[in-house]
């Protein structure tokens, strides 16, 4: 079957017997032209990427508070079945809302928030949309579970797919950091490591969701409802700070879903009346080393050009992001900005971060700390306005990243007098 005839690839599902919850349609982000629920994720019209359209009930805070300690306490503002909570899945989310007064004494930032997602079941926030996309893929019929990865998606759907007993099939570059390899391999599902980047292998994920019609390619063929996923993380942050909109967000950028999608959530919730819809504003996060979205906004353009990733933060490594274009339009609406740094400034990130708030952050949550401190500094970031930084992986994923930076303060004989030389050098 070929992509350009035919944008969608179903499983079984047909739209008349579809259970995903408020879910109405899919909707054209470019046209508005609107698709029954299925496994389509391109426009029949204009080719543009489809999202999903709601129709909402009546849902209110006491709802939400009564529900799962889990993403699912959001199911009716999701493309989820009712019955979600009562299948097999990794039940995500929840995570801590940190309060961060000693990182923001160093960022210079007055109220400062960390949202730490490194909590979930597999350490990073893909556990979240793997959820919804695990649901939505059961829901329209397929049976194998499957993505192109940069590393935390391939361990999110390795897990989701062993708790589910659905067989798995990730497709990751064969230069991934081996601790990403393991964690995913781990699980026995099929992984295949291909000779190339992301690009590559998202390409090739295309090709083989458009062969196999069982197969899920969560961030491919079901994409739209994949995406939803991330909205989980604005929900929370507002529900964590007392039902009320952060002033300031930063978020990192890989595809740039999960911004797009933050902000979606921040839109939703004040429409329904959970909160008040007070202004915010939405940063961006790169690597300079793949940072084609951060250089669109830089030189004022909508054009978001593809460029060869080259940086140690490989989760955000995705040389040609689908949704580029869509953050630029949400840092613009909202009067953010995307900025990037060096991966020397993302080492200095991840050590900042652990050292002030005991958080030990992947190369991504680096990203975002270095990106903080730039946006800082060059003014865009109000130092006084309430700001939450998603940090979204787990350090222990991209251990190579500090190594050698980090280690023992001395090595010393086994006496007391040594330990006391020691520690005396230290100033203890």
């Amino acid at each position: 079957m070929s992509l350009a005839a035919d944008t969608s690839v179903r499983g079984s599902g047909s739209a008349t017997s579809l259970d995903l919850g408020p879910a109405r349609a899919l909707s054209c982000r470019e046209c508005g032209h609107e698709v029954p629920l299925a496994a389509e994720f391109a426009c029949p019209q204009c080719f543009g990427p489809l999202e999903v359209a709601y129709d909402f009930g009546r849902v209110t805070r006491e709802s939400i508070e009564a529900g799962p300690k889990s993403i699912w306490r959001y199911r009716e503002l999701l493309p989820v079945p009712a019955r979600v909570t009562s299948v097999p899945n990794t039940e995500p989310g929840l995570t801590r809302l940190i309060k961060a007064d000693r990182l923001g004494a160093e960022l210079g930032l007055r109220n400062l928030w960390v949202k730490d997602d490194t909590g979930n079941p597999t350490h990073s926030f893909k556990d979240r949309v793997v959820a919804v996309a695990l649901a939505a893929a059961r829901e329209l019929g397929f049976t194998v579970l499957c993505c192109p990865s940069t590393g935390n998606l391939a361990n999110a759907v390795a897990a989701a797919a062993a708790r589910a007993g659905w067989d798995s099939v990730v497709l990751i570059p064969s230069s991934l950091e081996q601790a990403k390899v393991l964690t995913t391999a781990v699980y026995g599902g099929t992984l295949l490591a291909v000779d190339g980047n992301y690009d590559d292998v998202n390409r090739l994920a295309t090709e083989l969701a458009a062969e196999h019609e069982d197969w899920a390619f969560v961030n491919v063929n079901v994409r739209p409802y994949y995406a939803e996923g991330s909205k989980t993380l604005g929900f929370e942050v507002a529900e964590q700070l007392g039902w009320r909109l952060p002033e300031q967000v930063v978020v990192p950028v890989a595809s740039g879903s999960q911004l797009t999608k933050v902000d979606k959530g921040f839109t939703e919730l004040g429409r329904l009346g959970l909160v008040e819809a007070t202004p915010y504003k939405v940063f961006g996060a790169q690597a300079t080393g793949c940072s084609p979205v951060s250089t669109a906004y830089a030189e004022g353009t909508d054009v978001v050009r593809p460029v060869k990733p080259d940086t140690i933060a490989r989760s955000l490594a995705i040389g040609n992001p689908a949704d580029g274009p869509y953050v630029l339009d949400a840092v613009r609406r909202t009067g953010g900005a995307v900025a990037d740094v060096s991966d020397a400034e993302v080492v200095e990130g991840i050590r900042l971060l652990a050292r002030t708030e005991g958080v030990f952050a992947e190369t991504a949550g680096g990203v975002t700390i270095a990106t903080t401190r730039k946006l800082v500094e060059s003014g865009q970031l109000d130092p006084d306005a309430e700001t939450v930084l998603l940090i979204t992986g787990d350090g222990l994923k991209t251990l190579d990243a500090v190594s050698g930076q980090v280690g023992p303060t001395a090595t010393v004989p086994s006496t007391s007098k040594a330990v006391r030389e020691a520690l005396a050098a230290q100033g203890l």
